[in-house]
């Protein structure tokens, strides 16, 4: 069986990230933020597990440098 993806809203990918939702929102319009998950006409979600490995990027890209 698998699991089914852990669905956050905007706010509590702000919260994981300590981003606003402006600076989400620029980081989507680059394409560098994981995509949204679409679930009504204005209302989007985010897979918990992608933000969560996004987050893990940015720490391995510090420890790169």
């Amino acid at each position: 069986m698998t699991e089914t993806p852990n669905l956050i809203s905007l706010n509590e990918a702000c919260r994981l990230t300590s981003l606003s939702r402006t600076a989400i929102n620029r980081w989507r319009a680059l394409g560098k933020f994981p995509k949204a998950v679409p679930l009504g006409e204005r209302r989007v979600a985010f897979v918990r597990c992608e933000v969560e490995q996004w987050i893990r990027a940015r720490i391995a890209e510090r420890s790169a440098a």
